[in-house]
């Protein structure tokens, strides 16, 4: 693996992993609506990085579906890290029925626009 590619891995330490955390962003955070996405944000633990949590449900799809919504949005978190470590919070995506039949444009697109409000 080159130094390029392991630097846009996404890490261990740039997930949240347990549901204290989740828990958390919830009550704490903000929280923003599209049609096909929630996003809610909240200080992070580390304000030098953000991390990222993942919720999508059967509502989406079968599990092909929904693993392929969770690899887009980790991508859209990836290429994005860098904007998104200014602010230095923690970020939960709720994907909604719909989301599965995305292109990765789109994905992107309606997760920036999230993030931006």
């Amino acid at each position: 693996m080159t130094k390029a590619a392991a630097h846009q891995r996404l890490r261990r330490v740039d997930r949240l992993r347990s549901s204290k955390d989740y828990r958390r962003v919830n009550r704490t955070g903000s929280r923003s609506a599209g049609r096909h996405f929630v996003a809610q944000r909240a200080p992070g633990r580390d304000t030098t990085r953000p991390c990222l949590g993942l919720v999508v449900s059967k509502r989406v799809g079968n599990a092909v579906a929904r693993n392929r919504v969770k690899r887009r949005v980790r991508e859209w978190f990836r290429t994005h890290r860098d904007a998104l470590s200014q602010a230095g919070e923690d970020f939960v995506v709720i994907a909604r029925s719909g989301s599965a039949d995305l292109s990765q444009k789109a994905i992107a697109a309606e997760l920036s626009a999230l993030v931006a409000k």
